[in-house]
């Protein structure tokens, strides 16, 4: 009996609106997975005696493969279809979950940040052009919230487990891989929104792919993207380990909290600006970045977990305000084929300002003490906002 070929069975694929769901809960697990090991770092560094600077070049390792990642992979699913390349993505994720919960020395962090940013870095690019492809208004919704949601989720998820459950360094990434292989399974039957096309090994060349038209734009909202992210990398850095030193509460659920209020924060003002104008939003994003961070800064120095909670709640709306204004305004600005390497050119970007900072505070912490650096950090962040409330006036009166 001849056999039967494959394509008698065609495979049915799911929807444009299921499509979009699936890719954007996908997106949260990635974020998911890459905050989780931020409240565990405490408990890690209590087991292995490292220092300050040492988990912040953990924690940027995941930021750096990212990047990497991002440079080299970043328009490929432009030309090789979103799909496969998120295929791909996952196969590497799962990976890096097995071997954080593995992890018996800082070395095996080390391995799994780097695999999992390169793994995030392929995916985020995939995705976020992917969610453009099935709707361009929700498209860049799911863009913007998705990735707060999945880092308040890893975060706060991961510090409970830690806090109530046994096994807090293995338990959290069992159940992420549950999940990513679940999501594996679900992505096989992923509509294509791209066609192939030809120059898939010219794309690896590492570069920036910012279309023309969204050049001006990309640097006008790069000041208070560089800000906001500069504080992410310090939160999901040496934030856990902040939120002890003010609260006086070892807690691992402390430093859960701190990332789930911005992160949350961020998710929800995201929600409330999206139908603003993306001028307004990013002008709003900078102000309440900047109070939120004064506020924040004051409950450092005078040890009011009140205000430190309340700031970080206040400047994470900023964070989301700015980051959707962000995406809103660059989006209209690129072909559907030219959205991957735009997109992965906005995240390079972010990351820069996401890691080198957060390493600059590792190693000042050394030096001077937490409290004294994350005080002048936080200047810094303000600074930045207000700078770039200053210019965007300018730009207006001009």
């Amino acid at each position: 009996m001849s056999a039967v070929p494959i394509a008698a069975f065609p495979v049915k694929r799911l929807s444009h609106a299921q499509a979009l769901w699936l890719k954007g809960s996908i997106l949260i697990t990635f974020l998911a997975a890459s905050s989780a090991p931020s409240p565990l770092y405490a408990i890690y560094r209590e087991a292995w005696g490292f220092s300050a600077l040492t988990l912040t070049l953990v924690f940027s390792s995941y930021a750096f493969a990212l990047l990497a990642a991002l440079l080299v992979f970043g328009a490929l699913s432009d030309h090789r279809g979103r799909r496969d390349v998120l295929l791909a993505a996952l196969g590497l994720e799962l990976v890096a979950v097995l071997v954080f919960r593995g992890a018996e020395s800082v070395h095996w962090l080390l391995a799994a940040r780097v695999v999992q940013g390169v793994a995030t870095g392929i995916a985020s690019s995939a995705l976020s052009a992917g969610l453009l492809d099935l709707h361009r208004e929700r498209g860049a919704v799911v863009n913007s919230v998705a990735p707060m949601v999945g880092l308040g989720v890893g975060a706060l998820g991961a510090s409970l487990l830690a806090q109530f459950a046994p096994a807090p360094t293995q338990l959290v990434f069992e159940l992420l891989l549950v999940a990513f292989a679940l999501q594996v399974a679900a992505a096989l039957y992923l509509p294509e929104t791209v066609e192939r096309r030809a120059g898939a090994w010219r794309s690896l060349r590492p570069s920036l792919a910012i279309p023309l038209k969204a050049r001006t734009t990309m640097w006008q909202v790069l000041p208070v993207n560089t800000a906001q992210w500069a504080l992410g990398g310090l939160y999901f850095s040496l934030g856990p380990t902040l939120a002890r030193l003010v609260t006086h509460n070892h807690s691992p659920l402390m430093g859960g909290a701190l990332i789930g209020l911005l992160s949350f924060g961020s998710a929800a003002a995201i929600l409330m600006v999206r139908n603003r104008p993306a001028r307004w939003a990013l002008a709003v994003g900078a102000a309440a970045l900047a109070i939120g961070v004064g506020v924040t800064v004051a409950g450092v120095q005078f040890e009011s977990a009140a205000a430190f909670f309340v700031g970080s709640l206040i400047a994470g709306l900023g964070f989301g305000a700015g980051l959707n204004a962000a995406v809103r305004s660059l989006v209209p600005l690129a072909a559907p084929h030219e959205r991957a390497g735009l997109m992965s050119s906005y995240f390079v970007l972010s990351y820069l300002a996401f890691s080198v900072p957060a390493i600059v505070a590792g190693l000042f912490t050394g030096q001077y003490g937490l409290r004294t650096t994350a005080l002048g950090y936080g200047l810094v962040v303000m600074a930045m906002a207000v700078a770039a409330l200053v210019m965007m006036a300018k730009r207006d009166n001009a």
